[in-house]
């Protein structure tokens, strides 16, 4: 009878192989169900990266041309549109401003999730817990461009709901959204109102599925609350807590298009003026698509590049890490 040696590269290889085979047909429904959403990823999110070569070039669309031969036909500029922005009056600034606002939501707007939920953890009455989540919720479902109109008529100077603080202080009204130095911070306020409950839903998720042996030898021990929420709720959604955290890195010169596009107003774009704001201005109305795409490229290059450098300080930390 031969003898096998399960330790040779060759048994391994095999190994791993029926293994992986037998994963794939005993999670065969699985995989189907990815299917669809695999397919949307690849036709909308890599598909159109093929685009990005236009970055390099002076692309001009031609009429009777198709898109592909558009491309072949247009001027190579190199890195032309990439020193243009850097070069331009406008491109510093709005770098600029797109990592101060997204820094700042990120700074204080990424523990606001986690201590609501650690507040929610700690609430025992079914009803008040349902209704705060409920309503804490809810502004994620609400469109920005709903949220905006709303915001311009609470904050307005001439009829909004703090009109009469604002006399009874006996100040004069503020344009919060028209005036420079306060449009920053009402960005991230509102932004933190807005993301603050819908985030708290993963760290909740994360607290269920500690394990409530660990609270119980904690309350044997004699520590309080607050104790068992430090020294066990929070080492217990650490991974979770890093995991979010590398990812939202990644989006640190996205300070959101959607909030900014429909909150932006002439008197206050030298402060609120972001990249994405200014790639939609200048690509779509302006029709200068390849520097919009080139200035689009540097944003995903810089949110990539921080994603990866967290990602390893994370590991070689010992923390969770995304690959």
């Amino acid at each position: 009878m031969a003898v096998i040696d399960v330790n040779s590269p060759a048994f391994q290889k095999d190994f791993q192989r029926t293994l992986r085979r037998r994963r794939l047909v005993h999670y065969r429904h699985l995989y189907v169900m990815l299917l669809p959403a695999l397919a949307v990823f690849l036709l909308f999110k890599y598909g159109p990266m093929f685009g990005l070569v236009i970055a390099f070039r002076d692309y001009q669309p031609r009429f009777g041309m198709g898109f592909i031969e558009a491309i072949i036909a247009s001027e190579r500029v190199g890195l032309g549109n990439f020193l243009d922005f850097f070069q331009s009056r406008q491109g510093p600034t709005i770098v600029w401003n797109s990592i101060i606002i997204s820094t700042a939501k990120l700074v204080i707007g990424f523990p606001v999730p986690i201590i609501l939920a650690l507040l929610l953890n700690e609430v025992r009455h079914t009803t008040f817990k349902r209704v705060v989540q409920t309503v804490s919720y809810l502004p994620h479902f609400i469109s920005w461009v709903v949220l905006a109109g709303i915001f311009r008529l609470l904050l307005s100077p001439d009829y909004g709901v703090l009109i009469p603080v604002f006399r009874a202080l006996e100040m004069e009204p503020i344009n919060f959204l028209g005036q420079s130095q306060y449009f920053r911070t009402m960005l991230v306020a509102t932004s933190i109102w807005q993301r603050a409950g819908w985030g708290s839903i993963i760290y909740l998720a994360a607290i269920s599925g500690i394990d409530p042996q660990l609270y119980e030898a904690a309350y044997m021990d004699g520590a309080s609350r607050w104790q068992q929420t430090w020294f066990v709720t929070l080492p217990g959604i650490a991974s979770t807590i890093v995991i979010l955290l590398i990812i939202s890195t990644g989006t640190i010169m996205d300070a959101g298009f959607d909030q900014v596009f429909n909150l932006l107003n002439p008197a206050v774009r030298s402060v609120g003026e972001i990249i994405d704001t200014y790639v939609f201005e200048v690509g779509l109305r302006r029709q200068s698509f390849s520097f919009a795409t080139a200035v689009g490229m540097f944003q995903s290059l810089v949110g990539l590049i921080l994603v990866v450098i967290t990602n390893f300080i994370a590991r070689r930390l010992g923390q969770a890490s995304i690959w």
